[in-house]
């Protein structure tokens, strides 16, 4: 049997072991804090039961022609996302930069989330946040966060030392790397995350004023449906809940091995995460539906989504519920897994760029890159100002930064560089279920015209009026200077010359990727040695 052809001393690309698991890592990512805190409330103010149907339309021109379009450049230029695009084009590579700086900023504010989860799991044992909405809401904003204003740093040790533990956690399971830290770490987190949440709905179907909840959730107002905002907030919320546009697929499907059932696995991805979010609408409003009927204090009019949901009303809920501590600890234990999975896809594509262009090992990659973002976050995330921070950088860094690399990328690849029949045609090679020239139509006609709508209108209420109310000065900081930040450091680091991978041109060849085979246990690779015997790996 002959031997696969060497290769220079750069480290071969990890895989995962199967398909299965890269299935449940990229669920893992999809599913996260906003399919259960958004999509409920998204849906509840577009008209209910009739939201469902702009949804499925968006989950079906936009959200699943777009994971394919993230797998098909991850996996046949096989690359972090500024490989990718440099091996399409070296113009292309700022795009590539973009989508990292994103990802960088959005771990920096989600990974406080997981600490406010982590100590409400705990509070929850004696439900200290009192027994009423305006308790819990008082206690969440004074006592919890001790919310302020302005620049300040003061910082909050109860949050700061939790979040310090979420990123040892985060940065631990990174350095066991691909298929040991990510691969095992969603097998056993999206199971139980599933599990769990289950649990938790089928609790609050048998709540008192759970049908109410569920009236109000899914009643259908189809006027609704002849409202451009609605069809928006469908696609939006499509964009913002499968991961797509950031680096986090086209990083993950990267890693896939070269024979791989690319659209069958976004299928399974993308309707995996519809459908958690449509249970989470059930179990978040069946609770709501109880919360309301009691003496909590809060009606319909005083409850939105978000960290109010979690932080507020659910707290509120727990106090009034039987077994309410048990309950307690389930929902925010649920929050702690849906989030961490994400947190994890969303630091792996910061770290798998590092190690392309530097071409470091995976240990130096986490540490050099890991370290640098724990501490922006810690630094600025467990302050007085932290919700703020927190509210100004989600709000920019998703209606402008995501939504609008995802328009460049789309822009560039389809119509300047004209690979879209390329990409299909790459999809189809390895794929039991084919792509056409839909495909082509939603990336290059649909997909473009809602993201330019909802770019445009996001910029021009974001000029014409201060977000939230906030000063300038803070919009201009953490707002329109973030954004600022990244395109400039986009440019600046597409600048500096690639040390870790051999061919920058073009999709690689098994010589620059010998993932194809699988090395027997004792063995060396091929660039350590004597080619060792191998075997194929499995489709």
């Amino acid at each position: 049997m002959t031997s696969p052809p060497t290769r220079s001393a750069a480290t071969p690309r990890e895989t995962f072991s199967r398909r299965s698991v890269f299935v449940f890592a990229a669920i893992g990512s999809a599913v996260g804090l906003g399919n259960i805190w958004r999509f409920p409330f998204v849906a509840y103010d577009n008209g209910g039961g009739a939201f469902l149907l702009p949804y499925l339309v968006a989950l079906l021109t936009a959200g699943l022609p777009l994971l394919f379009f993230d797998y098909a450049i991850g996996h046949r230029f096989r690359g972090s996302a500024p490989l990718s695009f440099r091996r399409m084009n070296r113009f292309a590579e700022p795009i590539g930069w973009i989508q990292v700086l994103v990802s960088f900023v959005i771990a920096v504010y989600y990974a406080v989330i997981i600490a406010w989860a982590a100590s409400y799991a705990w509070f929850s044992i004696d439900e200290r946040w009192g027994e009423t909405y305006e308790e819990s809401a008082s206690f969440f904003a004074e006592d919890f966060l001790r919310a302020g204003s302005g620049f300040g740093v003061d910082f909050v040790p109860g949050i700061a030392i939790v979040l310090v533990v979420v990123w040892i956690v985060t940065l631990g399971v990174l350095l066991a790397g691909v298929q040991k830290g990510i691969g095992r770490t969603a097998l056993l987190f999206v199971p139980l995350l599933v599990a769990l949440f289950a649990a938790l709905v089928v609790r609050s179907l048998f709540l008192e004023g759970a049908m109410d909840g569920l009236n109000n959730f899914f009643t259908p107002d189809w006027g609704v449906l002849t409202e451009p905002s609605v069809w928006i907030a469908a696609y939006g919320q499509i964009f913002l809940s499968l991961s797509v546009g950031f680096g986090i697929m086209l990083t993950y499907s990267s890693y896939l091995k070269r024979k791989s059932n690319l659209t069958s696995s976004g299928l399974v991805v993308g309707f995996s995460n519809s459908a958690f979010e449509v249970l989470a609408g059930i179990g978040v409003f069946a609770t709501l539906g109880f919360l309301v009927s009691t003496s909590a204090g809060a009606g319909w009019e005083d409850v939105g989504g978000g960290p109010g949901l979690a932080f507020i009303a659910f707290p509120a809920l727990i106090s009034q519920m039987p077994g309410g501590p048990i309950w307690g600890v389930v929902f925010f234990v649920c929050l702690i897994l849906a989030g961490i999975t994400s947190l994890i896809s969303i630091v792996q594509v910061v770290i798998s760029s590092f190690q392309d262009k530097m071409g470091s090992s995976r240990t130096a990659s986490v540490l050099a890159v890991g370290i640098p973002m724990a501490a922006a976050s810690i630094l600025l995330m467990p302050t007085e100002t932290g919700l703020q921070n927190l509210d100004v950088m989600d709000k920019f860094v998703n209606s402008l930064g995501i939504v609008g690399i995802t328009l460049i990328a789309l822009i560039v690849v389809i119509f300047v560089m004209r690979l879209g029949p390329t990409l299909r045609d790459h999809l189809n090679s390895v794929s039991s279920w084919k792509v056409g020239s839909f495909w082509i139509v939603c990336l290059a006609v649909i997909t473009p015209v809602v993201l330019g709508y909802a770019l445009i209108r996001e910029i021009m209420t974001l000029v014409s009026e201060p977000y939230e109310g906030y000063d300038a000065a803070i919009l201009g900081v953490w707002g329109w200077g973030m954004i600022g930040t990244i395109l400039v450091l986009s440019i600046i680091l597409s600048a500096l010359p690639w040390r870790g991978a051999r061919q920058l041109d073009g999709p690689p060849s098994v010589d620059d990727d010998p993932s194809d085979y699988v090395y027997e246990e004792g063995l060396t690779r091929p660039d350590e040695n004597p080619a060792p015997t191998h075997t194929p790996k499995e489709a």
